[in-house]
C-alpha cells in the first residue's frame, strides 16, 4: 500500500513538471512546411551536384587512365629501341675512349723507353737502384749541381708515385720511392752543411749573424747562423718570404743554426698513408669507374706474391665489417634496369648495413690527424735546429777547419732531460709563416707537426695560432723544431649549393659550381679544361691554362678547392641517398647531349625520394645564358623518365607528369622529343673525348647526390 501511494505521488509530480506546449497556428505550420520543402529541395540539388561532380571526376579519371594507358603502351613499344640506341652510343664512345687511353699509355711507355737523356726508368728496379747508388756515392756538394740533381730526382719520384698508386704493381716500388725521397732529403742536408761551414765569411754587417736564402722551382731554403750570440736577440724574418722565428733566451747565446726548408711537394703525408692504411676504409656507397684499364688486359697469375698486411696498394674494393667484399644484391628488376647500357667496368658495392640508419663516423682524436678529414696544403715547412759547424780560421794564409765525420748535428731543444720545470726553462718557440700564394685557404689553416716515431701528423703541441688574413701570414708556438704543415678541412666546400652545365658550342660547355665558400666555372673544349674564377688568392696560377680533366681536378685539390667526391666523402658529408646506378646512367646521358642541352640543379631533388632524381633541363645552343622561362623539370627514375607538371618556382612538390609529353626510357630520348632536328644531329657529332671529359667532371663531383 505504501509503495503504490509513493508511485502515484511521483507520477503526479512528473506530470505537473512537464512543460505545457502551445498549439501551433496555421501560419506557423505553413512556415514549417515551407522550410521542410526547401530543405528537401536543397538536399536534392546537393545530391544532384555531387552526382555531377562524381561523374565529372569519373570521366576525368577514365580519361587520364586512357591517356596513361596510351602513354604506357607507347613507352613500352619504344623502350627496347631507345635502350638499344643509347647502348650503341655509349658503347661506341666507351670503346673509342678505351682505345685512345690505351694508345696514350703505350706511346708514353715507348717515349720513356726511347728517352736518351741518361735518366733511369723508375719502372725498372735495376735502373733506379743503380741510379740511387751512384748518386749516393757522388761527393758533389756544389749548390747548383746538387739542386739540379734533386730536381731530376723529384721528377723520378713523381713517376714512382704513379707506379705506387697502381693496385697490382704498387708494392714493388714502395721501397725505391722511400729510398729516393730520403736521398733527396740527404742531399739538401749536404747543401745546408756546406753553406753553414762558411757562415763566418758571409756575416751580415748589420746583425752580425749569417742569413741566406736559396730558392728554385721546388724548394726555398732559408739559413740563419748565430754568430754574434746576442742575449737580447729576439728573432728574425726572411724579408718578403715571410718565414721567420723567435728564439728563447738560452738559444740566443748558443752556437746554433736554424734551417727553414719549404718544399712545394709533400713526401711525409704519403708516408703517413703508407704507414697507416687502416684509416682508408672503403665507402659503403660509391661510384667507381676504372676507365684506364683496357678490356684486353689479362688477369694476374694466381701465383703472384701475396700482399703484405698493412700495405697501401691504391683503391680497394669496399668491405663489410667482416672484411669480405660485398657486391650489390637486389631484385632482378632493379639489376636489369640499366644493364643494357651501363659500361662493363662499372662497379657498385654496398655494405650489409647500408639500409640501417646512418651514424656519425667516429673520428680520430684531434691530436692525431685523419688525412681523410684534413688535407695538407702548400708543401712542408721543415724547421730544424743544428749545432753550428766549426768555422774556418785563416792562419798565415792557410784556411783551417775542424772536420766532423757525422756532418750536421741536431741541437736538442727542449733538452731530453731537465731537473727544473720545463715550462720555465724551455719556453716554446715561435714560428712565422707566409701562406703560399698557390693555395686558397678559406678559413684559418690548421697547423700540424710531424711525429717521426709514429709517422703521422699531429695537432697537439701547437698553440697560440694567429692568422693575419689580409697579409696572408700565420704564426704559432710549438714545443720544438720539427716539420710543420698547413691543413684545411677536406670537405669544407660541401655540399654544393648549386650547379649548371651550359653548352657554349660544339664540343664546348661551361660547368659552373657554387660551393659554400667559392663559386667557379670549368670551361670544357674538346678534352681540355680551363678554370674560370674571380677568386684571385690561391688560384691565379691555374687561370687561363688548358689541361686534362684529371689534371685540373688534382690541381684544384692541391690548391685547396676540393669539390670532388671520393670513396670516403659519404663518411663526412650528408648526401641525398640517391640510387648510384641511376645517377651514373644520368651523368652518361647528360654528357652525350651536353653540346645542345643545358642542365641545372633543382630544389625538388631533395623531395623526390631515394629512387628518383629531379633536374632542370632544356634545349640550349650558343654561349648566352639560359632564359629562366626555358627550364623544365624532369623526374628521372631507373626505368622511366618523365616531365613534371610543376616548375622550379612552384610552392609544393607534385610528382604528377606533364600530359603534353610522353614517357621515355632514357633522358636522351626524353629531351629529343622536343628538340630541333639540327640539335639532335649536332649532339650525335660530339667527340668521344669531349663526352668522356664532361662525364668525368660530373662523376667526379656527383652534383645530383651532393647538392
Amino acid at each position: 500500500m505504501c509503495c503504490h501511494s509513493l508511485t502515484l505521488a511521483c507520477l503526479t509530480l512528473l506530470h505537473f513538471s512537464l512543460p505545457l506546449h502551445k498549439k501551433l497556428t496555421k501560419a506557423q505550420k505553413a512556415q514549417l512546411k515551407k522550410e521542410e520543402e526547401e530543405r528537401k529541395l536543397r538536399e536534392q540539388e546537393e545530391a544532384l551536384l555531387r552526382a555531377e561532380q562524381e561523374e565529372r571526376e569519373r570521366l576525368e579519371r577514365e580519361r587520364k587512365e586512357r591517356e596513361l594507358a596510351a602513354l604506357e603502351k607507347k613507352y613500352l613499344e619504344c623502350r627496347e629501341e631507345e635502350l638499344n640506341e643509347l647502348h650503341h652510343l655509349l658503347d661506341t664512345n666507351h670503346k673509342a675512349v678505351t682505345k685512345w687511353k690505351t694508345d696514350v699509355v703505350a706511346t708514353a711507355k715507348w717515349d720513356r723507353y726511347m728517352r736518351c737523356d741518361g735518366t733511369p726508368d723508375p719502372a725498372v728496379h735495376q735502373d733506379i737502384n743503380t741510379y740511387m747508388s751512384l748518386w749516393r756515392d757522388d761527393l758533389e756538394v756544389g749548390m747548383q749541381a746538387v739542386l739540379k740533381q734533386c730536381n731530376l730526382a723529384l721528377k723520378l719520384i713523381e713517376e714512382l708515385e704513379v707506379l705506387v698508386s697502381d693496385p697490382q704493381e704498387g708494392r714493388k716500388h714502395q721501397e725505391e720511392l722511400m729510398n729516393l725521397q730520403e736521398l733527396v732529403h740527404h742531399k739538401h742536408l749536404l747543401i745546408t752543411e756546406e753553406i753553414l761551414k762558411r757562415a763566418s765569411v758571409n756575416t751580415d754587417t748589420e746583425t752580425g749573424n749569417m742569413q741566406t736564402v736559396v730558392k728554385d722551382d721546388n724548394i726555398t731554403l732559408c739559413l740563419w747562423a748565430n754568430l754574434k750570440k746576442n742575449p737580447r736577440f729576439k728573432g728574425f724574418i726572411f724579408g718578403d718570404l715571410g718565414f721567420g722565428f723567435e728564439l728563447p733566451k738560452q738559444l740566443a747565446v748558443s752556437d746554433i743554426a736554424i734551417r727553414i726548408l719549404h718544399t712545394q711537394y709533400d713526401h711525409l703525408s704519403l708516408r703517413s698513408r703508407m704507414a697507416h692504411p687502416e684509416i682508408h676504409v672503403a665507402n659503403p656507397r660509391t661510384l667507381i669507374s676504372l676507365l684506364e684499364i683496357p678490356e684486353e688486359v689479362e688477369p694476374e697469375p694466381e701465383d703472384e706474391e701475396p700482399k703484405e698486411e698493412g700495405e697501401e696498394t691504391g683503391e680497394s674494393a669496399p668491405k663489410r665489417e667482416d672484411g669480405e667484399a660485398q657486391p650489390l644484391q637486389d631484385s632482378e628488376a632493379k639489376e636489369a634496369r640499366w644493364e643494357n647500357f651501363l659500361p662493363s667496368d662499372f662497379v657498385y658495392y654496398v655494405t650489409a648495413a647500408e639500409e640501417a640508419a646512418r651514424e656519425p663516423t667516429p673520428e680520430l682524436p684531434i691530436q692525431e690527424v685523419n688525412l681523410l678529414h684534413f688535407t695538407p696544403l702548400g708543401g712542408i715547412f721543415y724547421y730544424d735546429l743544428y749545432h753550428l759547424p766549426p768555422q774556418s780560421h785563416n792562419v798565415h794564409g792557410w784556411e783551417i777547419r775542424q772536420i766532423l765525420e757525422k756532418g750536421l748535428v741536431v741541437f736538442a731543444y727542449p733538452p731530453k732531460s731537465s731537473e727544473q720545470d720545463e715550462k720555465e726553462e724551455n719556453p716554446p718557440i715561435t714560428v712565422c709563416l707566409k701562406l703560399p700564394d698557390y693555395v686558397a685557404f678559406f678559413k684559418t689553416p690548421h697547423v700540424a707537426r710531424w711525429d717521426a716515431a709514429d709517422r703521422n701528423w699531429r695537432m697537439d703541441g701547437i698553440t697560440d695560432i694567429s692568422h693575419e688574413e689580409e697579409e696572408a701570414k700565420i704564426s704559432f708556438k710549438a714545443d720544438s723544431y720539427q716539420p710543420f704543415v698547413l691543413m684545411q678541412e677536406t670537405f669544407i666546400n660541401f655540399p654544393i649549393q648549386g650547379w649548371e652545365l651550359r653548352p657554349l658550342g660544339q664540343d664546348s660547355v661551361l660547368y659552373t659550381i657554387r660551393a659554400p665558400l667559392i663559386e667557379f666555372g670549368i670551361k670544357v673544349k674538346g678534352h681540355q679544361c680551363m678554370l674560370l674564377s674571380e677568386h684571385e688568392r690561391g688560384l691565379s696560377h691555374l687561370k687561363d691554362k688548358w689541361m686534362s680533366s684529371s689534371a685540373l681536378q688534382q690541381a684544384l685539390i692541391n690548391a685547396g678547392v676540393n669539390v670532388f667526391v671520393n670513396e670516403h666523402t659519404e663518411k663526412f658529408v650528408s648526401s641525398r641517398g640517391k640510387d648510384p646506378l641511376t645517377e651514373h646512367a644520368i651523368y652518361e646521358q647528360m654528357a652525350l647531349i651536353s653540346s645542345v642541352c643545358a642542365f641545372s640543379w633543382s630544389k625538388w631533388n631533395s623531395k623526390s625520394g631515394n629512387e628518383h632524381l629531379v633536374v632542370q633541363a632544356c634545349e640550349h645552343r650558343g654561349p648566352d645564358a639560359v632564359p629562366e622561362d626555358s627550364w623544365n623539370l624532369y623526374l628521372l627514375a631507373a626505368q622511366k623518365i618523365l616531365k613534371l607538371g610543376i616548375v622550379e618556382g612552384s610552392k609544393t612538390y607534385d610528382a604528377e607528369y606533364d600530359p603534353q609529353q610522353g614517357f621515355h626510357s632514357t633522358l636522351v630520348h626524353m629531351l629529343q622529343e622536343t628538340m630541333s632536328g639540327q640539335s639532335v644531329a649536332q649532339s650525335r657529332q660530339s667527340s668521344f673525348l669531349y663526352v668522356d671529359t664532361v662525364q668525368s667532371l660530373l662523376c667526379g663531383t656527383r652534383p645530383l647526390m651532393y647538392s
